[in-house]
């Protein structure tokens, strides 16, 4: 991409975030930031006990990622972000309005095998259908891409940034 992007990788739990935000800022050279680490540890606490955030809960921790991408706007970057909900992708826009999104999207079996095999994270499989429920998918007036999981974290980073590409084409 000619002009550094900040890249938001989004999805719900499972779909990769975590592997593919570092995947593609090592392909575009920009660096990568976990929008896990973002989070107060009140939220942390929550998910892990296996209950849902509520749109309090997620402010500061968007807040806090739309500083960090407003940080990076001319260099560019990648995060990663659940971003569900279009209120939480207008909230990232208001603090760093050149983000563009990158939906990564599956089939919700496929999702959920791969959250079941995840060793370490705190988001349990049951919060999955809440997840799914609380999506809002990109319309067309946001900027961004949607890839689809399956395959390889390499194939998908290989879709992610051609299409990120011809977005900024």
């Amino acid at each position: 991409m000619s002009t550094p992007h900040v890249v938001v990788v989004m999805g719900v739990a499972g779909t990769g975030k975590t592997t593919i935000g570092p995947l593609l800022a090592a392909e575009l050279g920009v660096p990568y930031a976990e929008g896990d680490d973002f989070h107060p540890p009140a939220n942390i606490a929550k998910m892990s006990a296996g209950t849902p955030l509520e749109d309090a809960d997620r402010r500061p921790w968007l807040d806090a990622i739309g500083r960090w991408a407003h940080g990076r706007a001319g260099l560019g970057g990648v995060v990663s972000s659940s971003a569900l909900k279009r209120a939480y992708r207008d909230r990232l826009r208001a603090e760093a309005p050149g983000v563009v999104f990158l939906h990564l999207t599956g089939d919700r079996a496929l999702i959920e095998h791969r959250m079941a095999d995840r060793k370490g994270h705190f988001m349990p499989t049951a919060l999955l259908d809440s997840q799914f429920a609380t999506l809002q998918p990109l319309r067309e007036d946001e900027a961004g891409v949607v890839v689809d999981v399956s395959g390889t974290p390499e194939e998908i980073t290989d879709r992610a940034v051609a299409a990120l590409r011809r977005l900024a084409n």
